[in-house]
């Protein structure tokens, strides 16, 4: 029974960082990293190992990004991935979120630090929204 097998515990070699605006409303920072947790269960699933989902945030709410990358890397990350939950690309996915993974890759040269495409280009998106357009 898969709803009792436990999850697996994370490589810490490999984190991903979704990372939301941030608000001055703690209940977006709890929505965030219950996202996070659901996120990280449903991609132990799939891949049937350990799956880090860290939050992060651009600004307004800790952790920033920064912080966040520079803890995941004091915790033995080798790969550290950026996901923007971010539904445009407005500035801060165009040049802020770059510029800050740009700094992170310069202090953290031994690490790959990858940014993903936000979550907003992602094709899924529409059926999402037609669905609830439709319900």
């Amino acid at each position: 029974d898969r709803s009792v097998w436990p999850m697996p515990t994370p490589a810490p070699a490999d984190v991903t960082l979704l990372v939301a605006h941030g608000s001055r409303n703690p209940a977006a920072a709890a929505a965030h990293e219950q996202l996070c947790e659901a996120v990280a269960v449903a991609a132990c699933e799939v891949a049937e190992r350990g799956v880090e989902v860290r939050p992060a945030y651009l600004e307004l709410t800790a952790p920033s990004i920064p912080d966040a990358i520079d803890r995941a890397v004091a915790g033995g990350a080798t790969t550290v991935r950026v996901l923007p939950h971010f539904l445009g690309p407005g500035n801060h996915v165009s040049v802020d979120i770059p510029a800050i993974v740009a700094d992170a890759r310069a202090r953290h040269a031994g690490v790959t630090i990858e940014l993903v495409e936000h979550l907003g280009a992602d094709p899924a998106l529409v059926g999402l929204l037609a669905a609830r357009v439709l319900s």
